[in-house]
């Protein structure tokens, strides 16, 4: 028995190849970049993976949903996949060789104005970026180093396990003791009258049988 098809997807913004021009995929992501060609919108999807662009004709039945969206928008496309012309391919772009001519397309969540913008690497003031920090995580730059870390932490975590080390959760095998470091309750400035306890700092025990 095959499993479900996907509610949001066929593929993800970056699976998409020349050898898939004929087939109907579905799609889902952020809307990262909008262009309007004059009778022919481009949206740039978005997802965790990479980019794909969307093409809307100029008698689309969607064509008056898609220019009203936001940038960062979440919508779910149905289309199908196309080529696109030699002097459009873009050779910079994984899925640069094909484009989704959309047939349906679903607005999941509209955004609203954005306080930066996450299709941009420019330089934002710190304060800004950390009030922001769900978009600033979205940025390429930001974004491409939290995937790095990850890789690096699970690379580091299959060698220790490679050579024989356990891992355990501190909790698990400790608790605290009067020689250790005392909890404190510190005063909240955001939420006047509460507190919250500052414990000693969580420790990883790695064990070599």
């Amino acid at each position: 028995m095959s499993p479900p098809a996907h509610a949001y997807r066929t593929h993800t913004c970056a699976q998409l190849r020349a050898s898939d021009v004929g087939r109907t995929v579905r799609l889902s992501g952020w809307v990262h970049r909008k262009r309007d060609h004059g009778g022919l919108l481009f949206l740039d999807l978005r997802d965790n993976f990479g980019l794909t662009q969307i093409v809307l004709h100029a008698g689309s039945a969607h064509l008056a949903t898609a220019e009203a969206l936001r940038l960062e928008s979440v919508v779910t496309v149905t289309g199908r996949v196309v080529a696109r012309a030699a002097s459009a391919v873009n050779p910079k772009l994984a899925t640069g060789e094909i484009e989704v001519e959309a047939e349906d397309l679903v607005v999941q969540s509209m955004a609203d104005p954005l306080p930066l913008q996450v299709n941009s690497d420019a330089e934002l003031p710190e304060e800004t970026r950390l009030r922001y920090r769900f978009l600033d995580l979205r940025r390429e730059k930001v974004h491409r180093n939290v995937l790095l870390r990850s890789r690096v932490i699970a690379s580091i975590r299959r060698r220790m396990l490679d050579l024989g080390f356990t891992e355990f959760q501190t909790p698990i095998l400790t608790a605290g003791s009067p020689e250790g470091a005392r909890d404190y309750l510190v005063p909240s400035r955001i939420h006047p009258g509460n507190f919250y306890a500052l414990p000693q700092a969580p420790q990883q025990n790695i064990q070599r049988y």
